[in-house]
């Protein structure tokens, strides 16, 4: 990797080198509110092609910055939603474990509660028959 590197910089110094030597008249420069002393054109090129790549660089840094923003927000948006519906179907079931009946409620027909009496139907039946205990065998 180091060797790539170091490849890369040598030719862009060569290029640079024969942009300078290439192009070595002198021009005046217009900075629309002043004027730059006169400079070697090709020196000239490698500035305001530096100048280029350091301002492509950080805005593709910054828009890179922006993309990855939104991928990670959408990344969390999807896992809300996820998870969302695990507490919808997690307080379903526990919707449904509080409504079930109890093994008494099962067995007996009657409410849970002592002395709480669910229906008359049921508080008539239970009256008729009385042979139904709700003591445990021994």
């Amino acid at each position: 990797m180091r060797f790539i590197l170091f490849v890369l910089l040598f030719l862009s110094f060569a290029y640079a080198l024969g942009l300078v030597l290439a192009n070595n008249s002198d021009i005046g420069v217009n900075l629309l509110f002043s004027q730059a002393p006169a400079m070697n054109l090709g020196l000239l090129l490698i500035l305001s092609m530096t100048l280029g790549i350091v301002i492509g660089l950080i805005l593709s840094l910054l828009l890179f910055r922006v993309f990855q923003n939104k991928w990670e927000i959408s990344r969390l948006q999807k896992s809300n939603a996820h998870l969302q519906e695990q507490l919808n179907q997690a307080n379903i079931a526990i919707d449904r474990q509080a409504n079930a009946p109890t093994a008494e409620q099962a067995v007996y027909g009657t409410p849970a509660q002592p002395g709480v009496v669910a229906d008359e139907s049921d508080n008539t039946i239970a009256a008729k028959t009385s042979t139904i205990s709700k003591t445990p065998r021994r």
